[in-house]
């Protein structure tokens, strides 16, 4: 876990600029991140000049510029930089949703038969999920572990989907190992 402490709306922002630079693999402009947000692109300038200077933001000057994240911003994040991350299927409403990706699926309340929730951790913004809609997340890489349940919460800062689960299955196709 890195030590540099992030206030809520710096996290916010660099959670933003790594979604987006994955999804473009290039630099990302600031407006874009100031969409992203919902917040004024002159915030997002001075936020970028912080971050800067904790060497998590780098500058990409010239047309085609913006800023990208640095190594360091996915330490800060706690994200692991993966060249390429195994596709972990979602589905919101029966459609799958084609810009997101599952990294990390969290049982936490399991032992709990009517409360039992997971956390579901998105590559990608969880924008435009609400609460009460249907997800199906899987089959994962390795146990084919599909899980389905009921958008119940989300925290937008760290692209996280809380489900009430409905249902489990592993595994939901044979296993690759």
């Amino acid at each position: 876990m890195s030590s540099i402490e992030l206030t809520p709306s710096q996290e916010t922002i660099l959670t933003a600029l790594v979604n987006l630079h994955r999804e473009a693999e290039d630099a990302v402009k600031g407006e874009d991140i100031a969409e992203e947000v919902d917040r004024n692109p002159g915030t997002i300038r001075n936020q970028m000049q912080s971050l800067k200077a904790l060497q998590l933001v780098e500058g990409v000057p010239g047309p085609k510029g913006g800023y990208k994240p640095t190594a360091t911003a996915f330490e800060a994040l706690d994200i692991q930089k993966l060249d390429s991350a195994a596709e972990v299927p979602l589905r919101q409403n029966g459609e799958k949703v084609e810009e997101g990706n599952v990294e990390e699926i969290d049982l936490n309340s399991v032992h709990h038969p009517e409360l039992c929730r997971a956390e579901i951790h998105l590559r990608g913004s969880v924008r435009d999920f609400h609460e009460g809609d249907e997800v199906t997340v899987g089959p994962t890489p390795l146990s084919k572990l599909v899980v389905e349940g009921i958008v119940d919460g989300k925290d937008d800062t760290r692209n996280i989907l809380i489900l009430k689960i409905s249902g489990m299955e592993a595994p939901a196709e044979q296993p690759n190992h």
